[in-house]
């Protein structure tokens, strides 16, 4: 019976905030499948979240990890190269704006807020990629977080919208730039979960309900699906795969416009 395994493989998973992220989905599946994971935390307020879940997959490296904070990500990098020496697989699940940007219109976004937004939610995984490179000298596989408001207009996405899309663009560059290397980069574009960061777009339930309604599976996704879509990603199993945008959403992208 074929299955993925990842043993020996090293990976790193950036966003775990809870038992609920789409990223300890994956480092479940990634841990599952014999990989050692190196898991990075927001700040002391969500290390008690996190802490426990780090021990669960008996992650070598657990530290902190606020890409706005100067040196916190070349920190974690660097104890990978101490501990590791290298890099097999990283995982990118980060996002964020301002509270008043997230649910008001774009055109009223501020520029600081946008600033911070692309740079957290976005430019981090091109630093992320950045220095992941030089670890990766055998390959590797780089793999992020978006959704279908990147392409589509989502009420009450707003700003998401347009940072997504170019996170979505840079998955492309990093792809054409980094496949020399063996180095695949690849996003998933996940369906309505409930997580806590979805819980921070207005009317959320709203958007629950239709994907429910229009998805051709006629049902929500689950973490969990997120998880193995990530695991193939970052195995030998996706080892032509790059620069690929992979739905995980029950077909909801495919619907378009539907009247009821």
């Amino acid at each position: 019976m074929e299955v993925i395994d990842l043993t020996g493989w090293k990976g790193l998973v950036v966003g775990i905030a809870n038992e609920h992220s789409l990223a300890w989905a994956a480092a479940q599946h990634f841990r599952n499948a014999g990989a050692e994971l190196a898991v990075t935390y927001l700040n002391d307020k969500a290390k008690p979240y996190v802490e426990p879940l780090a021990r669960e997959v008996a992650a070598p490296i657990f530290l902190p990890c606020n890409v706005a904070n100067p040196g916190e990500l070349d920190a974690v990098f660097d104890a990978i190269r101490t501990t590791w020496g290298r890099l097999d697989f990283l995982f990118h699940s980060i996002a964020w704006a301002r509270k008043e940007d997230l649910h008001g219109r774009l055109a009223d976004c501020s520029a600081d807020g946008f600033s911070e937004s692309m740079m957290i939610s976005c430019y981090s995984f091109i630093r992320m990629a950045h220095l992941a490179e030089p670890l990766m000298d055998k390959g590797g596989s780089l793999m992020t977080l978006t959704y279908y408001g990147a392409d589509k207009v989502v009420d009450h996405y707003n700003v998401m919208g347009p940072v997504k899309a170019a996170l979505e663009c840079s998955v492309r560059y990093l792809a054409h730039e980094l496949g020399q290397k063996r180095i695949r980069v690849n996003a998933i574009s996940a369906g309505a979960v409930q997580t806590r960061a979805a819980s921070g777009i207005a009317h959320f339930d709203e958007l629950i309900n239709e994907s429910m309604r229009d998805a051709p599976l006629r049902r929500l996704v689950e973490s969990c699906e997120i998880g193995r879509a990530a695991l193939m990603l970052a195995s030998d199993h996706a080892s032509a795969i790059t620069g690929e945008l992979l739905y995980v959403d029950a077909g909801f992208h495919i619907e378009g416009m539907v009247f009821h």
